[in-house]
């Protein structure tokens, strides 16, 4: 095919060898299969800000930290360099979550660099050397979807371990070959310590993967994977050793709010009692 022109420069470079076929286009890039190094790899091409139709992006982007001053005060002010910054940094987000994961035991594609907004990665296939598929297009037994369910669940538990939380997972998220699933798609994902949204989007992340599954096994629908996971790591007592069960006990005792309102009323009462005395130096309760 006709060689695209965010790839031409990695192909001038020695990078890219050939531009085989377009994979797929989404919210956020475009991937094409190419070969490099004489193996088929896979290279996604980022899409530029004002193309990418991704929502809320902030919200995924709060607490991330960029190391030089400079960078981080021309992103703050919106400069032309400092949207440079941030879609560097965007880009290199999945980079460096594809490197952490890896090393923490759960299942990603190889990634081998990023050039030019251009993330050069494995491509996924199964032992014939067909494009994996994604997950939404996969039917199973109910004790398949079991046994998947409970890997990305564990997946998930080493994400939080690394302190990140994907952000965005669902079974179009999910690729499966031949030895199961393989987690994909990671530019907004989130420190997990940092960001103030990272438990809901914990929540979301579990409840996509698990409606999924539960379609072939039903019994899934009554678990709470999220809930205990992330009150084990706020603990501090998840691990990559820990063993889940997706029981969570929730609280269910309602909140006194007259007590609470009483409380409050209380307090503002003292506060403007102390205020007066400093008012009154002479006061004898001094």
């Amino acid at each position: 095919m006709k060689i695209p022109k965010r790839l031409q420069p990695l192909v001038e470079d020695g990078l890219i060898d050939d531009v085989l076929y377009q994979l797929m286009s989404g919210k956020e890039a475009t991937v094409f299969a190419v070969t490099s190094q004489g193996e088929v790899r896979c290279a996604k091409v980022y899409k530029e800000a004002m193309k990418r139709s991704f929502k809320k992006a902030a919200q995924y982007q709060e607490g991330r930290k960029v190391k030089n001053s400079r960078r981080a005060r021309a992103m703050e002010k919106g400069s032309s360099f400092g949207r440079k910054q941030q879609e560097d940094a965007w880009q290199n987000a999945e980079v460096d979550a594809l490197f952490t994961l890896s090393k923490a035991g759960v299942r990603v594609p190889q990634p081998f660099g990023c050039y030019d907004g251009v993330l050069l990665m494995e491509l996924v296939t199964d032992d014939e050397g067909n494009v994996a598929p994604r997950l939404n297009d996969v039917s199973m037994s109910a004790e398949q979807a079991l046994e998947d369910h409970a890997q990305v669940m564990h997946y998930v538990m080493l994400m939080l371990c690394a302190g990140i939380v994907h952000g965005d997972l669902s079974e179009f998220n999910v690729l499966v070959d031949d030895y199961g699933p393989v987690i994909i798609d990671l530019p907004q994902a989130v420190n997990a310590a940092a960001n103030n949204n990272a438990f809901s989007m914990l929540q979301r992340d579990v409840r996509n993967m698990t409606d999924y599954y539960s379609e072939f096994a039903p019994e899934l629908r009554d678990t709470h994977y999220a809930e205990e996971m992330w009150a084990l790591f706020e603990a501090g007592k998840l691990t990559p050793e820990t063993e889940l069960s997706g029981h969570f006990e929730f609280d269910e005792r309602e909140a006194d709010v007259d007590t609470v309102l009483e409380e409050i009323k209380a307090a503002f009462e003292e506060e403007q009692e102390r205020i007066e005395r400093m008012k009154d130096p002479d006061s004898d309760d001094q």
